[in-house]
């Protein structure tokens, strides 16, 4: 079975996901994709003709995202005709999965160069054909009974109080989030990666991270008010089912604390990213330098109403499978989803917290869904790079209690 090589990456800044607050809004998702589809293209000189297939995750795939996104910002990009694309939904996970299937095509043979990645614009939530969250389905009763599942920030909130993470730890991770990112901005440590998106008259639209707010401080956290008590006991339907009952029919005598907010949650954010990939043969063909490898990749799935524990079980599979251990590991990406499931996943797997989301995580930069595993690869990639460091895990949880995983090696 052939390698696959990473041979680049780049992603759009994160523009605050509000129409009228955000810079990105106006634009149309398949623009974000095809601005970093063209960057690739133009970066390294490649032949679109032969990319045998783009694949994009997107979640929300209603409205001005519907259509196969991956293959209509290819074609925006100006790629050849011949390049083929698809788009996937693994929800959050959206973005690491479309990067391990271009790698199982140039794995298996079928492909020589592939390019995954993902594009979210979360303006659009709310739009006219716009998704209503699955956990919303009030028609599925059938799987509602076997497997509820309630709002994330609710499982959120559950999952801290049966851990016992505390208001406290969960603030204080968000603050570091804050810092980590503002650190990786001033020293210029996304600018490798990052591709400014410009509208189509040609003005600029965004060219840095627009949701970051270094100002932040623990106090201020602590001031926030709980987000999700209201949304726990809002009466669904006429059965008057919420979403605390959907946790203690599966959990009983649970009490929940809330302890999540808009300051330790992930941002609403748009975005894209993307990741060259292409077999050894073909890059060294074609003069291309990689910059990494593909060890490992996996999916795991855990409980669909807790929703958001799989990442700790996705590592333990992915380094199985790699023939690794944790202390192999120079660094780790875990989606800041909700400040619970970084700090449940660096004390589940007794991580040094230097080694976790160095530069920040979606609890500053936001979290563009389907998006934002190409750009986790992206940013764990640049950073292996400038600390002359080998192996990266990047993992995330997702909707309906899964996770991929990925694990790269610099080359």
């Amino acid at each position: 079975m052939s390698d696959a090589w990473i041979i680049d990456t780049c992603r759009t800044p994160r523009g605050i996901g509000k129409k009228g607050k955000g810079s990105l809004a106006d634009q149309h998702p398949q623009h974000l994709g095809a601005t970093v589809l063209k960057a690739l293209a133009e970066r390294n000189d490649i032949n679109t003709a032969e990319v045998g297939d783009v694949i994009f995750g997107t979640s929300s795939q209603r409205g001005r995202q519907s259509g196969d996104l991956a293959r209509m910002a290819a074609l925006e990009a100006g790629y050849d005709i011949r390049s083929s694309g698809m788009t996937l939904d693994r929800f959050c996970g959206s973005g690491i999965t479309s990067v391990n299937l271009a790698a199982m095509n140039i794995m298996s043979g079928s492909e020589d160069m592939v390019i995954g990645g993902g594009a979210e614009m979360m303006s659009t939530y709310g739009e006219e054909g716009a998704p209503m969250s699955p956990f919303l389905d009030n028609g599925n009763l059938a799987l509602r009974e076997l497997h509820p599942q309630p709002h994330q920030g609710v499982c959120a909130d559950a999952i801290a109080s049966m851990e016992g993470i505390d208001r406290e730890a969960l603030d204080a991770l968000a603050f570091v989030s804050q810092q980590n990112a503002a650190n990786a901005i001033s020293n210029g440590y996304f600018d490798k990666s990052l591709v400014p998106v410009y509208s189509l008259d040609g003005t600029l639209a965004l060219d840095k991270e627009e949701f970051p707010r270094p100002q932040t401080s623990l106090e201020g956290l602590a001031e926030l008010k709980a987000s999700f008590a209201p949304m726990a006991d809002y009466p669904l339907d006429d059965s008057g089912i919420t979403f605390r009952n959907m946790i203690l029919q599966k959990y009983p005598g649970l009490e929940i604390t809330h302890m999540h907010h808009a300051g330790n949650s992930s941002g609403v954010v748009d975005g894209a990213g993307a990741v060259l990939l292409t077999s050894p043969e073909y890059a060294k063909a074609n003069g291309m330098k990689p910059r990494a490898r593909i060890r490992a990749m996996c999916n795991m799935g855990d409980c669909p109403t807790l929703m958001l524990n799989a990442p700790v079980p996705a590592a333990k599979r992915v380094l199985e499978k790699a023939g690794l251990t944790i202390g192999d590991i120079d660094l780790f990406e875990i989606n800041e989803a909700f400040s619970v499931v970084a700090e449940k996943f660096i004390r589940d797997l007794d991580l040094d917290r230097n080694k976790v989301n160095v530069n920040g995580g979606a609890m500053a930069l936001g979290h563009p869904i389907g998006a934002t595993g190409a750009l986790l690869i992206s940013t764990i990639l640049d950073e292996l790079e400038r600390r002359d460091q080998q192996l990266g895990l990047v993992t995330m949880c997702a909707a309906g209690g899964m996770a991929p995983a990925i694990i790269i090696e610099r080359l």
